[in-house]
């Protein structure tokens, strides 16, 4: 196998600070931030023991893709791209709640109202519905935004009340996702997928809001082929899926969905290999791009002088 990133322990001029995310290594300076996309993977909140070579490169191309793609509706975070691996950018101070918007009844969603519950986060999902169905208009789901642990659901009322985010700021919030839901849909689309549900973050610098973090990645969202959809909503049967769901569904299949007492399964080279040639899979879907693989022999090398050649 190639090399991969699990963790990256630099010491950059000028650094103030370091944060480990799930994936990303967040390098901290006075105005901005050095983001490292790692080959760490994780599942049911859970960053699995072995990481999955070009990971990391496919996720922040993709999302480098999808920001330039954007930057009329909002403006991003991102300032340069220097690596296939990196991703440097604006300093914000985040929101503590992701924006998470969904326009087919799937995931979470489906898993909530298949237990009998019809309100999510505070939005009213219709009686009659069934699994992988679009929703008559896309509904916003937010969660919180956990430093450790699980992200929890919380309705727009409870934000408000508990002064998560002003008014007026929410409102905004609410409109950016709404319009950049709508521009990724467009995108699936004209690549023959469809964007089912996804997740924006937002940050502020001053009184100007930012998107930041990544978009539109199979980490992020979940899409389905288009092709075939409604004749898998017709017959009953599952969708073919773009998106992480295949790393779920192994590890349930396995007995691990991140619970007290259950075991992470063995990942086997070949395990690494499948979901890594997966990925590379969506990120030529998705793009409509041949994925071209960076040089991964002394891959932390060649991460650190790219930095330091930004950081001059």
């Amino acid at each position: 196998m190639s090399n991969a990133i699990k963790e990256t322990h630099f010491k950059f001029p000028g650094q103030q600070g370091f944060y480990k995310g799930k994936v990303r290594d967040v390098y901290m300076f006075d105005k901005e931030l050095v983001v490292i996309a790692s080959d760490r993977i994780s599942a049911f909140d859970v960053v699995l023991p072995k990481p999955i070579p070009y990971k990391g490169q496919v996720l922040n191309q993709i999302a480098a893709k999808f920001l330039a793609a954007t930057s009329d509706i909002v403006p991003n975070w991102v300032t340069s791209t220097p690596d296939p691996n990196v991703t440097i950018g604006v300093r914000c101070e985040p929101f503590k709640v992701e924006m998470v918007i969904r326009g087919y009844m799937s995931g979470h969603a489906a898993r909530e109202h298949k237990a009998g519950k019809r309100v999510i986060c505070g939005v009213a999902m219709p009686e009659h519905m069934r699994e992988n169905d679009p929703f008559p208009e896309p509904i916003i789901t937010p969660t919180t935004k956990a430093d450790e642990g699980h992200d929890e659901d919380i309705s727009r009322e409870e934000i408000l009340k508990q002064g998560i985010v002003s008014e007026a700021d929410y409102v905004q919030l609410e409109k950016y996702t709404r319009a950049l839901f709508q521009r990724g849909q467009e995108m699936a689309n004209e690549m023959g997928l469809i964007l089912v549900d996804t997740k924006y973050e937002f940050g502020k610098v001053g009184d100007k809001i930012f998107l930041i973090d990544e978009i539109h990645t199979p980490d992020s969202s979940r899409y389905f082929y288009a092709d075939g959809y409604e004749e898998n909503q017709a017959k009953g049967i599952a969708q073919k899926q773009l998106s992480k769901e295949f790393v779920r569904q192994w590890l349930i299949s396995n007995g691990f969905q991140g619970k007290e007492g259950q075991s992470v399964p063995e990942m086997t080279d070949e395990i690494v290999e499948s979901i890594s040639d997966r990925y590379i899979e969506l990120f030529e879907k998705i793009t409509g791009e041949k994925f071209q693989k960076a040089n991964t022999t002394e891959i932390e090398s060649r991460i650190e002088k790219a930095i330091l050649k930004h950081l001059g």
